[in-house]
């Protein structure tokens, strides 16, 4: 039906290699810089021992830095010869999973590096990638592609696998209520999301271009980060007058975090209370390593002049401007609450406040305006209960059929 993506062992074991002498440089440094401001004394008696410790442990930890390079370099070179013995597989869910972590942490890292970890965007269905430069292939894999089509784009740290929970899987139901073709879109969730966005705008493209039959209408439903994926995804669209952006009809939002997530501005904060005292100070590079997509979060960075010329670890205003949601798509939103009291709304599905869920917002400006008919909230459903919830379920099939 897909195209079959097998993995080579040996390319993985070369990933971890190079990530794990990556993490080894860094700790390294961060107990360097520890070893040396506290070995250097006092800072109110001028740090006498400073000069010393420093010129004592330059030596040292340069030499485990070393050691470090040259065991990573020699295990890379040892691996070669072993390619073919170690062979290759078709990765499954557990691989996945794993990977789709790693690279919502780290993902901006690891394509900077040319990590062959590094998930590369791809359209998939049951986990293989749709073969999009082949339209022949296409057809053959999809015999029963329909005009109307799907898209899921899931959220950060996750993959395409996981729209699927227990027995349920919400682009399934979906499709058999509407009469629609499912596809799930995998991406590097740790890049930026308008670095996403505009491959996403380009590669949707591609699909309805290779598509076996005319497309007539396109739905995209997403969850969590996917959502701002997706509004990105319009306006690089809508620039490039894209001839998929014509054929897009509807678009729900599912948890998505449209005027940012506590969890990141609370790392902010944490990473900022670290750099006070010269102790802990170091700590805080650990901070410094999460990638581009999280801090994106921070308040929902969709564009690229959102974060572009900006330090985007350092604390400060919120600096989008206005960004409306395209008008000629009927667009949705569902909230999830794991409490139904008032107070604790902030807490929202544990991860995202109902009121950035729902697009609110305290500056009218920034209020995407969505009407009461065409948002919901449901308490005692978590963040990721959203993908499974039959509630849920529900309202999505009554607006995409128009009946809400």
């Amino acid at each position: 039906m897909t195209t079959t993506e097998a993995r080579n062992h040996a390319t993985d074991l070369r990933g971890a290699i190079s990530l794990a002498a990556r993490a080894t440089a860094e700790v390294t440094t961060i107990v360097e810089t520890m070893h040396q401001t506290i070995g250097g004394g006092p800072r109110v008696l001028g740090a006498p021992l400073e000069r010393p410790v420093r010129l004592a442990t330059r030596a040292v930890y340069g030499a485990i830095r070393g050691v470090t390079r040259v065991v990573g370099a020699g295990l890379e070179l040892a691996l070669q010869p072993l390619t073919p013995v170690l062979g290759e597989s078709v990765p499954g869910p557990t691989r996945d999973a794993a990977l789709s972590i790693l690279n919502g942490v780290l993902g901006d890292y690891l394509e900077a590096s040319d990590n062959p970890l590094a998930l590369e965007m791809r359209f998939r269905r049951g986990g293989a990638a749709l073969p999009l430069d082949d339209p022949e292939a296409l057809a053959r894999a999809l015999p029963d592609a329909r005009r109307k089509l799907l898209v899921l784009v899931h959220g950060l740290t996750m993959n395409d696998r996981q729209w699927r929970r227990g027995d349920h899987d919400h682009g399934e139901a979906l499709a058999r209520a509407l009469g629609r073709t499912p596809v799930y879109l995998l991406y590097n969730t740790g890049r930026h999301i308008s670095t996403n966005g505009e491959e996403l705008a380009a590669r949707l493209d591609e699909l309805v271009a290779a598509w076996p039959v005319p497309v007539e209408d396109l739905a995209i439903v997403a969850h969590s980060m996917g959502g701002l994926v997706a509004r990105s995804a319009c306006w690089a669209a809508e620039r490039a007058r894209s001839p998929w952006r014509r054929a897009l009809t509807s678009m729900v939002f599912l948890g998505t975090p449209h005027h940012g997530a506590p969890l990141e501005r609370g790392g902010s904060w944490l990473e900022t209370l670290l750099g006070i005292s010269r102790y802990s100070a170091p700590l805080a590079r650990l901070g410094r390593l999460r990638s581009a997509g999280i801090t994106d979060l921070r308040y929902g960075n969709v564009l690229e002049e959102h974060w572009r010329g900006r330090d985007r670890f350092a604390l400060g205003a919120d600096p989008r401007g206005p960004l409306p949601l395209p008008r000629d798509v009927r667009c949705y939103a569902i909230a999830g609450a794991v409490t139904s009291s008032r107070p604790l709304e902030l807490v929202g599905d544990g991860l995202v406040t109902v009121r950035s869920a729902l697009g609110r917002h305290d500056d009218p400006a920034r209020e995407l305006g969505l009407p009461a008919t065409r948002v919901a909230t449901y308490d005692g459903v978590g963040h990721l209960e959203l993908l499974s919830d039959a509630k849920v379920l529900e309202t999505m099939c009554a607006w995409l059929r128009g009946e809400r």
